[in-house]
């Protein structure tokens, strides 16, 4: 079992002096992540319903952007990289909008957008109609894979079984029927970073998609096109122009996440990828990075040469694919490569440009340290992601728009990322803007603080082991996009608890945490809560 302290309601700012024993710095510190998570949570709802004035007034959808697209809804701009984030917003912060507007958004786009049986297209709000008379199926694909794996993924690895999830699976058996064999997207796309960046956004949905069904269709879809990389005609370690940046590192992180997944099911046939998934990391590690251990953004893989010396604003998803190999493998010169990498942040990497003066660049960039951070908490990461998530927060306008097109929605989904780091994923519900919750652990205790300035009313809500629970994983890899676990309740463990507030029980089994526990705030009041793990 384990022991849940509660200090009791407390007036703001005194100290505690009934339970000594508890580290006031550590509730210092939690009250301060409370109010950074609280920023973070605002400026994702400001950012949201900023975006919800910008719909078509005839169909509700949002645009790709508001300057030369701003007619057009399309499935990897508008679908993929803003709306989700809009959905995961509300889904914490305001549950009426998130059962409302983007509840009909998502039905009015399946009903407007569905053009190959569930597969989408460009929609033109001028012509209230696709945009283009003729059907692109490579438009098609491409759309396809990217709303599924950017946007719908991420959102399903959080809030699990929902419309959204119902229409990524069907989105993705749809799709199967289109890229029967890998070579299918030959007869598509001229440029083959872009088939490289759809088969990666393949090889990551389907491996996490086989663990959340069990449905081994998925697995040899994906394990087809892993042939073709590590067994076949595409040796991306001897490649002319190996894209390690945004887009191109897809097919890496892909690649791994298979990897990850015949580890556990198929030994014979991740024997037969390591050799070749080996000499392309070796041969990324050995020629695509610069003198602080940050990855290119494009090499020629077969003669060594830099082919753009700029660095990549998602370092992190690539050194995924590292870390990722080594809780299996144990190969330590991985993990030190992915060590490596956070040594010149604070030295050289404040107020960087990642992608010019993108927020984009930003997103990518803290998503990368946060991600990481999960698994190797190291004290200079951690600063370099407060010190940079400011900076970011500081691109978004007065009205709540970051750059007026699709990559705002990147700015909400690291910002919560950020959030729910700060509370160690714990959250409330309803949520208010003056409701404050901050967490932060110390050795083998979690302390939770909650404040507000007016009475609430309502459940503090734990999170749960989500690899399991969702997607059913058997060991929680680092993987682009998905939103981190930090303290997490366990179905089926009790839990005691010590509290001064009567409507605070003294036990709870993990599924009443997850569920939520009513609490009561007065306003001016303070309840800290300590969990001993």
């Amino acid at each position: 079992m384990k022991l849940i302290y509660v200090l009791g309601l407390l007036m703001l700012g005194l100290a505690c002096t009934t339970a000594p024993e508890f580290n006031q710095g550590t509730i210092k510190n939690a009250l301060e992540n409370g109010k950074q998570a609280n920023e973070g949570y605002v400026r994702s709802l400001n950012f949201t319903k900023a975006w919800l004035t910008k719909t078509d007034p005839i169909s509700g959808l949002i645009p790709s952007n508001l300057t030369k697209k701003k007619d057009l809804w399309e499935p990897h701009n508008s679908a993929a990289d803003n709306y989700p984030f809009m959905v995961l917003t509300a889904y914490l912060l305001d549950k009426e909008l998130y059962n409302g507007e983007l509840l009909d958004m998502l039905n009015t786009e399946k009903k407007l957008t569905s053009r190959i049986k569930s597969l989408p297209d460009t929609y033109s709000f001028s012509k209230q109609d696709f945009s283009s008379d003729e059907v692109n199926m490579g438009d098609i694909i491409f759309g396809t894979s990217e709303y599924i794996k950017d946007g719908l993924i991420p959102l399903n690895e959080y809030i699990g079984k929902s419309p959204w999830q119902n229409r990524m699976m069907e989105m993705l058996d749809d799709l199967s029927e289109y890229m029967t064999e890998v070579d299918d997207l030959e007869k598509y796309f001229d440029r083959t970073a872009t088939i490289e960046e759809v088969n990666g956004e393949m090889l990551q949905t389907l491996s996490r998609i086989y663990w959340m069904t069990g449905e081994q269709k998925y697995l040899d879809w994906a394990m087809k096109i892993g042939d073709y990389y590590l067994l076949g005609n595409r040796d991306l370690s001897e490649i002319e122009y190996l894209r390690i940046r945004d887009h191109g590192c897809e097919i890496i992180g892909g690649l791994s996440e298979l990897y990850i997944t015949v580890h556990f099911t198929n030994p014979d046939k991740k024997e037969t990828y390591q050799t070749s998934l080996y000499k392309l990391l070796d041969r990324v590690l050995e020629i695509g990075r610069n003198e602080d251990g940050i990855f290119y953004n494009a090499v020629n893989a077969k003669t060594g040469e830099i082919i753009d010396k700029n660095v990549v604003d998602n370092w992190g998803y690539v050194f995924d694919a590292y870390y990722s190999v080594w809780l299996v493998d144990k190969k330590e010169e991985y993990r030190e490569a992915v060590l490596n990498g956070f040594t010149k942040l604070n030295e050289k990497y404040r107020n960087f440009k990642w992608e010019g003066n993108s927020h984009d660049g930003y997103a990518d960039a803290l998503e990368s340290g946060i991600n990481l951070y999960n698994r190797e908490p190291v004290p200079e990461l951690k600063d370099w992601i407060d010190s940079e998530m400011q900076v970011m927060f500081n691109m978004q306008q007065p009205d709540g728009i970051l750059g007026g097109w699709h990559g705002d929605g990147n700015f909400a989904r690291t910002a919560i990322m950020y959030s729910l780091w700060k509370t160690q994923g714990v959250h409330v519900y309803p949520w208010r803007e003056d409701v404050i919750i901050g967490a932060e652990k110390i050795g083998d205790q979690t302390y939770f603080v909650l404040t507000a300035e007016k009475d609430w009313e309502g459940k503090l809500a734990f999170d749960s082991p989500r690899h399991k629970t969702i997607l059913n994983l058997p060991l929680d890899y680092p993987r682009i996009n998905q939103f981190p676990e930090w303290f997490t309740a366990k179905d089926g463990e009790e839990y005691s608890v010590l509290s001064s507030q009567e409507n605070i029980s003294d036990s709870y089994s993990g599924s009443q945490l997850i569920k939520g526990i009513p609490v009561n705030i007065k306003a001016g009041e303070q309840l800290i809560i300590a969990i001993k793990s």
